[in-house]
């Protein structure tokens, strides 16, 4: 079964296993990770050609998650990268205003 992602009021709802899995860590670990702020996301809305589609992304130390979402929910394309020992600038870490 495909997982999927919910838009509901305005918030986007993901799996934490989803999460975990992107970010190489156990599901149960995703939600503290959250509350410390250790795990930051932003969430971009698609444009153009791209409307009706969603692009998540979540950080954790030197990893980086994206998740493309069509507008039902439905994951189309997942991509992980691991900086290594190179940290992500601060920038990319906080989410949009």
């Amino acid at each position: 079964m495909m997982a999927t992602i919910k838009f509901e009021n305005g918030e986007v709802q993901v799996d934490a296993a989803v999460i975990g899995e992107g970010l190489g860590i156990g599901a149960s670990a995703v939600l503290p990770l959250l509350r410390e702020g250790k795990i930051t996301s932003r969430h971009e809305r698609g444009e153009g050609t791209d409307a009706g589609r969603s692009r998540l992304t979540f950080f954790l130390d030197n990893r980086r998650f994206h998740i493309i979402v069509s507008e039902t929910g439905q994951i189309i394309r997942r991509s992980s990268i691991d900086f290594g020992d190179r940290a992500l600038p601060a920038a990319l870490r906080r989410p949009d205003d």
